[in-house]
């Protein structure tokens, strides 16, 4: 029986601030390895598997993230958006109601986890299989390293083949608890992977949670397919509970059982969890990017794109970006969400975006504005194309840098090359394309009395924005 993962690609993760923000989160970008994003590895990671191309839920505001990102590794399977987040016991539902028909064996991952040994990866999963077969709910439980206070706990009761039934799962532990679990060899860490067969996990919220199950059922009965993406009924599931699985189903059900894994896994949830999971210098120190450092020692310190030079610190975390800076000491990192608080209440962009912004079509950097003005730095993919559109409030002068721009005015087509410009006025409805090979590079500057992305009127989109 294949295997049809179902990829958990929800979450902002804020205590990853600022390089992870609500609209742009860690699983979209290379925190390890600037080369592949945690969600492209999730994905890959799956090659020893006999598995389908996965099942990937996330929001509204993310779904061209996944698409573009799991197309580029040939994995691109079925999108189910979100309208609104009710945690991983209603994702799961959705994603099981979708198979039921087939009624595969479930693979349930998160998009943001690390996991360095794939060889023991997929031993765990074969392991698992037949338990899944069986008809049990299996959850993948990490074999401690420390006493983490950062992860929930699982502790085993009796031995069952390649598996023990669940006796009990403990929320995140005191110091004082997390050093028993782990001096017992009771206890493992609680992974949030999960494997079964679709329809053993509705079955099992069928019974627990009706509520869920029923919302969720009745929330697919009125689907409708948009590009790459499943979209359900918004006004049903907004009123399904919000729950995650283990409160859910797995602490109730007397079908579960976990599989213990070693396979360097790391749910890279704060600063100090990628320090753990990083290589060190001979001082104990990991760094990334630009960086000079000297009598430096047990500390985490990474620049995106300027030099970073410390002197004489210890244990902290320097997170460098285009518009902020982190400074933290390791041991307080977890607190890093309240600044990501903050920064959401007095209405400041840094929580949800990046300077550069991406886009179906390519991406953005905000060079430099003031009242009445904007300057971008505009990058528009080979074949792309931005929507028909005009604004109210502001006119537009586009550069072109490098490629060769497509401009539409109506009926009027402009083909422009390196240091030929264009300008639009307030309301002129216009299009941009790149018909090239290669990126297309440009400036635009916007001057006008508003300058929000929402002075955008669309009338045609290729991506099926409004």
């Amino acid at each position: 029986m294949k295997i049809c993962p179902i990829i958990l690609a929800g979450g902002s993760g804020t205590r990853l601030w600022p390089i992870s923000r609500a609209m742009h989160p860690k699983q979209f970008l290379g925190i390890k390895n600037n080369n592949e994003t945690m969600l492209q590895a999730t994905a890959r990671r799956l090659s020893g598997l006999r598995a389908q191309a996965p099942i990937t839920i996330c929001n509204e505001e993310h779904r061209f993230f996944v698409a573009d990102q799991l197309k580029k590794i040939d994995s691109l399977g079925p999108i189910i958006l979100e309208p609104v987040g009710k945690n991983t016991a209603p994702a799961i539902a959705l994603a099981s109601l979708e198979k039921e028909e087939q009624d595969p064996i479930l693979l349930v991952l998160a998009a943001d986890h690390v996991i360095e040994d794939d060889i023991e990866f997929i031993k765990s999963v074969n392991n698992a299989i037949p338990l899944a077969e069986d008809g049990k709910l299996v959850t993948f439980g990490i074999i401690p390293t420390k006493a983490h206070t950062g992860y929930g706990y699982i502790k085993k009761g009796k031995k069952e083949e390649n598996s023990y039934k669940v006796k009990k799962f403990f929320e995140k532990p005191s110091a004082k608890n997390a050093k028993n679990y782990y001096e017992s060899d009771d206890y493992l860490w609680n992974s949030g992977m999960f494997l079964f067969k679709a329809s053993s996990y509705l079955k099992e919220i069928k019974n627990y949670r009706s509520d869920i199950y029923s919302i969720c059922l009745n929330a697919m009965k009125n689907k409708s397919t948009d590009l790459d993406f499943i979209r359900i009924d918004k006004d049903l599931f907004s009123k399904c509970p919000s729950e995650s699985i283990d409160y859910a189903v797995m602490e109730k059900t007397e079908n579960s059982v976990v599989v213990p894994m070693d396979a360097g896994w790391n749910d890279i949830g704060s600063w100090s969890s990628l320090w753990d999971t990083n290589a060190k210098d001979k001082n104990n120190n990991s760094s990334q990017g630009d960086v000079i450092l000297h009598n430096t020692k047990n500390s985490y310190v990474r620049s995106n794109e300027r030099l970073i030079a410390t002197i004489g610190l210890d244990n902290i975390v320097v997170v460098d970006t285009k518009d902020a800076v982190l400074v933290a000491n390791k041991d307080q990192v977890e607190d890093v969400k309240f600044i990501a608080q903050q920064l959401k209440s007095k209405g400041r962009p840094e929580w949800q975006l990046h300077r550069e912004v991406y886009r179906p079509w390519g991406k953005y950097d905000s060079i430099d504005s003031d009242n009445g003005y904007q300057v971008k730095r505009l990058t528009v993919n080979p074949g792309a194309k931005l929507s028909v559109q005009m604004h109210y409030h502001r006119s537009e002068h586009w550069v072109v840098v490098s490629g060769t721009a497509r401009v539409h005015y109506g009926e009027e087509i402009l083909d422009l090359v390196v240091n030929q410009s264009t300008y639009h006025g307030k309301e002129v409805v216009h299009a941009l394309e790149n018909c090239g090979d290669v990126p297309l590079e440009l400036i635009e500057v916007q001057v006008g009395s508003y300058l929000e992305e929402d002075d955008i009127v669309r009338f045609d989109d290729v991506y099926g924005r409004n």
